[in-house]
């Protein structure tokens, strides 16, 4: 059996929905897009050509992408479109904060898909990610045939500030290296001091106030201890990139309006969307997930009972990659038919 996309046949399986990632993948075209005088991203494209396009976001903001997230998706079925956003991974100046807030990343997602020919796209992001796509979503509702979220993040003050102060709760050990890395003096303000360090042109200070940023988000991030220490030497300056990008979207309020986004919700409420959902998730606590899918009841809302925040971790790997498949087998071809005059 086979689903049309576009007007082109595309293979539909009888069989359960998988629940483990996609082999391997290379892409099929990669590039570098000037989005203004300053910046330019870093895109590529794998998967099917003529597949449904699907948009991966990665979190931080400031962590890039890696190979292994063109693997969520069949690449039979899809048109996977992978960037590094502004300042991240492939994408430069590395690490730059000039022209860096969540509008900037906004309008660079609209320049890709209007550079790469695409009409609408569905929306996947984890963390920061899930972010950044309602951010889109939300402005650019006609371009967005659904979302799948992950590990919910909205920029709220609360949410920074149990980054910097809350998950010493769960993290006590983790927390104390954290705080531990700044003089005494400098500990009331832990992110106005860890911005000032991470900002600093010497390497002397930006080099191992990232490690210690970058180490305590690692440390919290998964329900199960994993075995490599990371960050420890930062080759090619990524996470100085992650936590200095992060420090400054912080410090700003994440540029989101605080309340947002709740009154603009009904601008999506009509595309189809999952909420993954780790319960034992500490970066990004269930009860902002929670409270979306409260206000968002026309999504599906999955909490994986035995994980963290990591996409990575086994249940939440298989309730993202179940996801694809389930909107794979959902698509038809209204969903991909003209909405206006011009769209023909």
């Amino acid at each position: 059996m086979a689903v049309m996309i576009a007007g082109k046949s595309m293979p539909r399986s009888e069989t359960p929905l998988r629940s483990d990632l996609f082999p391997e993948i290379s892409p099929y075209a990669s590039g570098m897009l000037a989005v203004d005088g300053r910046h330019t991203i870093y895109w590529e494209q794998s998967g099917n050509p003529d597949g449904l396009p699907v948009l991966f976001l990665h979190g931080g903001p400031g962590a890039g992408s890696a190979p292994v997230h063109r693997r969520f998706f069949d690449p039979q079925f899809y048109r996977i479109v992978v960037l590094d956003q502004r300042g991240c991974g492939r994408s430069i100046p590395l690490g730059d904060l000039h022209d860096n807030t969540t509008d900037h990343l906004v309008a660079d997602m609209e320049k890709l898909r209007s550079h790469l020919g695409i009409s609408r796209w569905l929306l996947f992001g984890g963390s920061w990610g899930s972010t950044l796509a309602l951010a889109y979503g939300i402005k650019h509702p006609d371009r967005v045939t659904g979302f799948i979220l992950r590990g919910i993040f909205l920029g709220a003050r609360s949410e920074i500030d149990w980054f910097l102060h809350g998950m010493r709760t769960i993290f006590p050990e983790a927390w104390r290296d954290f705080v531990g890395h700044l003089p005494e003096s400098e500990r009331a303000d832990l992110l106005g001091n860890y911005y000032r360090r991470l900002t600093d042109r010497s390497p002397d200070s930006h080099r191992p106030a990232a490690r210690a940023w970058s180490r305590y988000e690692a440390a919290c991030s998964t329900l199960y201890p994993t075995a490599r220490a990371p960050f420890e030497s930062d080759h090619g300056g990524f996470a100085l990139a992650l936590s200095r990008i992060e420090a400054h979207y912080f410090a700003h309020g994440t540029f989101v309006p605080e309340g947002w986004p709740w009154a603009d919700l009904d601008r999506i409420r009509q595309l189809p969307g999952t909420i993954v959902q780790g319960r034992y998730d500490i970066v990004c606590p269930p009860v902002t997930a929670d409270a979306l899918a409260r206000a968002w009841p026309e999504a599906r809302y999955v909490v994986v009972p035995d994980a963290g925040h990591s996409a990575l971790e086994p249940g939440i790997r298989a309730a993202l990659v179940n996801a694809t498949e389930s909107f794979r087998l959902s698509t038809n071809d209204d969903l991909f038919a003209p909405r206006f005059p011009w769209e023909t």
